[in-house]
């Protein structure tokens, strides 16, 4: 089993900046790769940034491309997501998840493990 724990969220104005934190415990020796997802209210959940574990190759949705970055320690216990520019189009729980070892990077459903999400609302 692995438990995600995600930190950092709150409540930020619009143009500015949060981070995100996602410990992971348990079996996390693993090699699978982790992402973060989105939901906002009303809205289905939707795929952010996704980060490889071996080689740290990184994968963003458009819409948040040269606005935020995902990374992860040396420990390889711990993924982050650098939000910059935020907009209140990006008020949301954000998600972070850990794949089961196959299917699209890009789809929650090839993601067996999630945290309990962090909320992010940006003010305008």
């Amino acid at each position: 089993q692995v438990q995600l724990v995600e930190s950092g969220g709150g409540l930020v104005q619009a143009g500015g900046s949060l981070r995100l934190s996602c410990a992971a415990s348990g079996r996390t020796f693993s090699a699978n790769s982790m992402a973060w997802f989105r939901q906002a209210p009303g809205k289905e959940r939707e795929f952010v940034a996704h980060i490889s574990w071996i080689g740290g190759s990184t994968d963003y949705a458009e819409f948040v491309k040269g606005r935020f970055t995902i990374s992860r320690d040396a420990a390889k216990t711990t993924v982050y997501l650098q939000m910059n520019s935020l907009t209140v189009e990006d008020t949301a729980v954000y998600y972070c998840a850990r794949r089961s070892g196959v299917g699209d990077p890009r789809a929650s459903w090839a993601y067996a493990y999630w945290g309990q999400g962090t909320q992010v609302t940006v003010s305008s």
